[in-house]
């Protein structure tokens, strides 16, 4: 089986030694991912906001795979506060459009307060 390991530069992937995707034959597994900082280092403010960025840095990893949304087979979100996770349902909407994966919601802890939703997506790209 080959096994691409993608990198998106993320400031977390050196600190902790993992890579934003990995694609294992047919398979692609992306990694937890959260916003991306602003020009002033922070993520945006809100979960909304910030689940449109993690999906934006999802969308690369999975197009770098030879995957878009459409191949998502399953989806994990991870928010501090379950309540905020509504705010997020039309870009997750967007994403996923006629394709819904598999998927299940989380409230946990996350790397840093500031954080508000962690999305992790696994792709199928076989025939």
């Amino acid at each position: 089986m080959t096994i691409k390991r993608i990198h998106s530069g993320g400031a977390f992937e050196p600190k902790v030694g993992y890579c934003r995707a990995v694609v294992a034959g047919d398979w692609v597994h992306v990694a937890g991912t959260v916003a991306a900082p602003g020009p002033d280092g922070e993520p945006p403010m809100g979960a909304a906001a910030q689940c449109d960025s993690a999906l934006n840095i999802i969308s690369s990893a999975l197009e770098e795979a030879g995957a878009d949304f459409s191949k998502v087979v399953r989806v994990s979100y991870m928010l501090p506060a379950a309540e905020e996770f509504e705010q997020c349902w039309p870009a997750l909407r967007a994403a996923f459009g006629d394709n819904p994966p598999a998927a299940t919601m989380l409230e946990c802890g996350l790397i840093d307060p500031k954080y508000r939703i962690e999305i992790e997506v696994t792709a199928y790209i076989g025939g």
